[in-house]
């Protein structure tokens, strides 16, 4: 021991005399190469995106230099809207965030540390227990109130919160990664800000769609603003591009082949105030895969528009404004472009756009999930069977009812404004009701196949949610089916017309709305049902208070034209799912043996079969009601599992708890409506949310073991207690980072376009 103690000593004599002796020696840091990676891998994780704690954003320069702001972007109670503060749109630089009130986190104050200095120091003086569970003061997740210190607050901050220094709450930085981050704090916290610039291939493709979209002429104008309107949110890859390379449209006051000089409106829709260009600009900073929702651009994609919107007889012989009334109604704002082309430009990538208004990227959902099932399936209305493309005096009887709330937020109006459009929306209804009524009966040719965005599954995961192409998990209670009206609507609703910055009758506005939506997706479906059986099959799905929605809200549905289909009627909502996989098995890009089970094989025939055997032990916990299976209540929205095989190779599932509510139809309440016992599991392959809420790691040949403990924990938290202990990765665990971001690894080895930073602050303290 005595060795070891004057070894140490001379270590650290021998260490302090060259550094006295060499100051200079070291190399000077770089705020790319060394403080960028370690933002990533430790930070970026909670400080990315419109829900980062306190605005800190520290997935780039730009905003690491912004800093912080002690006004929360989510504030649902708000009487007037706030200021948009979106990095890269809404100030120029430092100076200009300083404008709209936000705080270095980098400079010293006067003999004081930076801010950032001081935070990383509680966190690194007050390590975490090695995989314990933290201590219950320390409050994570939605419910934590973000006090967003000023640097003369700091003291205050620490005294009343010593263990909720930075990284808050999960294993924290290295000793060399947290000596790296002083001396660049020590130094000035210098940064260098390395623009993304596009390749020559990228740069190509590039001045073709900006040729496109800012040619002269009205027609050209019009579709010009309709297909900016849809991509605005996209992050756009070439085909040929470099990886990692994804792009954005934005409008700008100067012309291709010059420097964009981007125009920040609130909103894509809102009038731009001069003469403009649509351009595509480099997505800068690290990609988080909470706002990452992709769509390819290419020659087929450029040839594909042209023959939608450039190649009919068709002319826009004036341009719509930009007032309120064109915000609140694009079915009139662009009514010169074909609907048929519109129609089948959003079903070509459906994906896509279910993904802009189910997953993000607003970062904080419950504005629009509360309103939807845990689980189901979303359909598409074949655009020759929908009337609205082919029929042209229907749709004009249509459009002016088609109108959406929220353009004007004044509070004390908000409920006549509310009755007011849902009094619209049920016109709609009713004259959709009895022009269909008049169709042939609804058959299988009803619903679109064009190619594999035909069949997506939505799943809910509390105040957030994920679409995957394809049928997923067991046949659920409820479908949607979109036609053309219900898609566009959504989208403008949910997307393009929603302000994250608005104040609550917006958001009121907004949520009332797709209550609305969601009802007209579920009514769109059930004429596919046998027609007798229609009203108990909506009953099921609005039970208990739900029946008074219906009353009061809600526009009778069609129970007596028949449908088209032959549905065994002891169960026809099952039966037509079970019919859709075996119609659909070439566009279903989601083949699930594990959730649907046919006789004994119950994993992917081509997995290894240490892996096979895995899947089959889990598949005995999905697809079963909690009533038999208790251990589900215990188990978070979002679970990832981390099966690691012999050879360290290792496959990772999402562990999806879907809720079961009597009815989602209200706005506040939902704990009185879940239906606990019968909650269920969904076992799939891959990463099914940007938000992780627990990691399980499992050796394969542990699965069984692991699989019955689940079984036998029932609703025993101290069994259940037993089982985290031995493989759940705790925010505390030493690995915890390897594990967390081994996930995106996954993801980038699976499916690359679709890899970015995933969001921990849903992780939870099991």
């Amino acid at each position: 021991m005595l060795y070891r103690i004057l070894a140490s000593a001379f270590a650290l004599l021998i260490s302090g005399v060259a550094f006295a002796q060499a100051p200079q020696s070291s190399p000077t840091i770089s705020y790319t190469r060394d403080i960028q990676p370690i933002f990533t891998e430790k930070c970026v994780a909670c400080h990315a995106c419109n829900d980062a704690a306190c605005q800190l954003n520290l997935g780039s320069a730009e905003g690491a230099e912004r800093g912080a702001s002690k006004v929360p972007v989510y504030q649902g109670e708000r009487s007037q809207a706030v200021p948009t503060t979106r990095l890269f749109y809404d100030a120029r630089d430092e100076a200009g965030w300083r404008k709209q009130g936000f705080y270095s986190v980098l400079d010293k104050q006067g003999s004081q540390a930076a801010l950032m200095a001081r935070m990383l120091e509680l966190g690194h003086k007050t390590p975490l227990t090695p995989n314990a569970k933290l201590p219950e003061e320390i409050v994570l997740g939605l419910n934590r109130n973000n006090m967003c210190p000023l640097p003369h607050e700091f003291d205050a901050y620490a005294g009343a919160h010593p263990k909720e220094g930075m990284p808050l709450a999960v294993t924290g930085l290295t000793d060399q990664e947290y000596q790296t981050l002083r001396r660049w704090l020590d130094a000035g916290a210098p940064v260098e800000k390395a623009a993304i610039q596009p390749s020559a291939v990228e740069a190509s493709q590039i001045a073709e769609w900006e040729e496109l979209l800012n040619r002269p002429g009205s027609t050209e104008a019009l579709v010009g603003r309709w297909l900016y309107e849809h991509l605005f949110l996209a992050h756009i890859y070439f085909v040929g591009g470099e990886q990692g390379h994804f792009f954005q449209w934005v409008r700008s006051r100067t012309p291709s082949g010059q420097p964009v000089d981007l125009i920040a409106t609130r909103r894509p829709n809102d009038p731009p105030g001069t003469d403009f260009y649509y351009r595509l600009i480099p997505v800068q900073g690290v990609i988080v895969h909470k706002t990452h929702i992709t769509y390819p651009m290419g020659p087929q994609k450029l040839k594909r528009v042209k023959q939608l919107f450039y190649s009919g007889d068709w002319h826009a012989t004036a341009l719509p404004g930009y007032g309120p009334r064109h915000r609140a109604n694009p079915f009139e704002t662009f009514e010169a472009i074909p609907a048929v082309a519109r129609y089948q430009f959003m079903l070509d990538n459906a994906e896509y756009f279910v993904r802009t208004f189910i997953r993000g990227p607003v970062c904080r959902g419950q504005i629009a999930t509360d309103v939807i099932r845990d689980h189901f399936w979303a359909l598409f209305q074949e655009p020759a069977h929908d009337l609205y493309v082919t029929d042209a005096q229907y749709r004009g009887e249509a459009t002016p009812l088609l109108a959406m709330p929220g353009q004007i937020d004044d509070v004390g109006s908000v409920l006549s404004l509310w009755h007011a459009y849902r009094d619209k929306r049920n016109d709609y209804e009713v004259l959709r009701r009895e022009a269909y009524a008049a169709q042939p009966a609804p058959s299988w040719s009803t619903l679109w196949a064009g190619n594999d965005n035909a069949l997506l599954s939505i799943f809910r995961h509390f105040d957030s949610a994920s679409v995957t192409k394809g049928l997923i998990g067991d046949v659920p209670l409820t479908m949607w089916l979109f036609d053309y009206p219900l898609f566009e609507r959504t989208y403008y609703q949910l997307a393009v017309n929603f302000d994250v910055f608005g104040n609550v009758s917006h958001q009121l506005q907004t949520r009332l709305y797709f209550d609305l939506i969601r009802n007209g997706a579920e009514i769109n479906f059930l004429r596919l049902m046998p027609a007798a059986q229609r009203g108990e099959i909506l009953g099921n799905w609005y039970q208990n208070s739900g029946k008074v929605k219906m009353w009061m809200d809600y526009e009778d549905i069609d129970t007596s034209t028949a449908s088209g289909l032959k549905l065994d009627r002891r169960d026809p909502t099952r039966d037509f799912g079970l019919k859709l996989l075996q119609r659909t098995g070439s566009l279903n890009a989601a083949p699930d043996p594990i959730n649907r089970c046919k006789g004994a094989h119950c994993s992917r025939a081509q997995m290894p079969v240490e892996f096979r055997d895995a899947e089959q032990s889990l598949s005995r916990l999905v697809s079963r009601p909690a009533a038999g299976l208790k251990v589900i209540g215990q188990l978070p929205e979002a679970t990832m599992l981390r099966i690691e095989g012999r050879d360290g190779k290792r496959q990772v599932y999402s562990l999806l708890r879907n809720h079961a509510h009597s009815n989602v139809a209200f706005l506040l309440g939902e704990a009185y409506r879940y239906q606990p016992g019968l909650d269920s599991l969904t076992l799939y392959p891959g990463v099914l949310s940007s938000y992780p809420n627990f990691i399980f790691n499992i050796p394969a040949a542990e699965v069984p073991e692991f699989v019955e403990d689940m079984e036998a924990a029932r609703d025993d938290t101290a069994k259940f207690e037993v089982i985290v202990e031995r493989w759940g990765v705790r925010r505390s665990h030493p690995e915890f980072w390897r594990y967390f971001h081994d996930l995106d690894r996954y993801i980038q080895e699976t499916d690359p376009v679709e890899a970015g930073v995933l969001d921990m602050n849903r992780y939870e303290n099991l």
